[in-house]
């Protein structure tokens, strides 16, 4: 029984892992705590695999990465700012000059303002699977998300200009 329940964890893992490591790095902004993150995320669901129901696993991970996300920035309300590069390369496609911009103006957003905006747009959950994720109402998640999205968009160059 033990073995069968690690084969099936084991075999989730490595279906979600990038998935949810590309997920925490929308939150966080870096890899070193997107890695953090995902590590602790998949602890915790290793730990209630069995009582978790099949349907609802990916959920539930989102919503175990979310909430150890919203309490690490509760926690460490500052970013470390750093002039040395990270001592691991950037993964495959990464454009680093437009990801330094919006990982710039991400880290600006409120926690959970963030949190709304990379579920909402990485993600692509609907408003009620964010608003539910969340704990808050529909109209809360569309305010929010607006108000990011134009914090964006004030601070990003428009996808038709030329620099």
């Amino acid at each position: 029984m033990g073995q069968a329940r690690d084969a099936d964890f084991s075999e989730y893992f490595a279906a979600r892992v990038q998935r949810f490591r590309r997920l925490a790095f929308g939150m966080c902004g870096d890899w070193h705590g997107a890695e953090d993150l995902v590590q602790a995320t998949f602890v915790q669901l290793y730990r209630r695999w069995r009582r978790v129901r099949p349907d609802t696993v990916d959920a539930y991970a989102r919503r175990i990465l979310l909430n150890l996300f919203l309490g690490r920035k509760r926690k460490h309300r500052r970013e470390l700012v750093t002039s040395t590069p990270p001592d691991r390369a950037a993964p495959p496609g990464h454009d680093s000059h437009d990801r330094i911009d919006l990982e710039r103006v991400l880290s600006d957003l409120t926690p959970r303002q963030r949190a709304m905006v990379v579920l909402r747009f990485l993600e692509d959950l609907s408003v009620a699977e964010v608003a539910s994720l969340l704990g808050v109402a529909e109209g809360t998640v569309k305010s929010q998300t607006a108000r990011g999205i134009e914090a964006l968009r004030a601070v990003l160059p428009s996808p038709t200009s030329k620099e």
